[in-house]
């Protein structure tokens, strides 16, 4: 097997935080800076998306520079909840235009992503909309969900998420107003037992997000926990723009 398949985490994260990164070219769809780049180590390389801080555009909402740690802290709470959603995803200090985040690329078909699937695609997508509910995704746009090899669904772009007022939007209110299944609430409890003080998800996450932040984590899982039924489009502003 390739050391460097998707499954094989330990290998793809040890080379992600330390392998040599060299860009490749700059993406030039989205609001802010994000190459593709080249990461090689003793064993061969991968492909990556990096994104600096600094290349962040100024946001009212959230805080400036912050996006590269919510793109990391979704990532974690993915593994966490044993989903495997989110690619490989760490902080780099030490990247080409300073620190930020790098993810492990995924290739797949760019044409293919929700407004292309079809109902039995749509029906597997209940994780994919309880975590971004629980991480307040405000950018779950048709384009963030994707099908890999052996049709894994991979979710991509989290850095609009965690804010401790409530801003899900997103494009998949397929289940609006279905019980959550119990299989995914059984995850979603283990998540939350590592979410008290003193204890290694909470520091990791803590490095990550603000007090607030934080608290209101817990809060919307807490929430589900009492209520386990998925949200319906609520007041305001409930879809992404744009939606692909």
């Amino acid at each position: 097997m390739n050391i460097f398949e998707p499954n094989n985490l330990e290998a793809i994260t040890r080379l992600l935080n330390t392998g040599e990164i060299g860009v490749v070219g700059q993406v030039t769809w989205g609001s802010n800076f994000t190459f593709l780049v080249q990461i090689e180590g003793d064993h061969g390389g991968i492909p990556a998306i990096y994104k600096p801080a600094r290349g962040e555009q100024p946001l009212w909402d959230f805080p400036h520079g912050s996006l590269a740690d919510r793109e990391v802290a979704a990532y974690l709470t993915s593994q966490v909840l044993g989903w495997e959603l989110v690619p490989p995803t760490v902080l780099r200090e030490d990247a080409p235009a300073g620190p930020g985040s790098l993810q492990l690329y995924i290739d797949v078909d760019p044409d293919r992503h929700y407004f292309t699937f079809n109902q039995e695609e749509k029906g597997r997508l209940r994780p994919t909309v309880l975590f971004d509910i629980i991480i307040n995704n405000a950018d779950r746009k048709s384009g963030h969900i994707l099908f890999g090899e052996a049709d894994h669904i991979w979710l991509i772009d989290h850095g609009l998420c965690f804010h401790d007022e409530e801003k899900l939007r997103t494009v998949i209110w397929d289940f609006a107003g279905e019980p959550i299944p119990d299989e995914l609430l059984d995850r979603v409890r283990l998540l939350r037992d590592q979410l008290e003080s003193e204890n290694d998800v909470y520091d990791d996450l803590s490095q990550l997000l603000i007090r607030t932040e934080l608290y209101k984590f817990r809060e919307r899982i807490d929430r589900i926990l009492r209520s386990p039924i998925f949200p319906s489009p609520g007041s305001g502003r409930p879809y992404p723009w744009p939606l692909v």
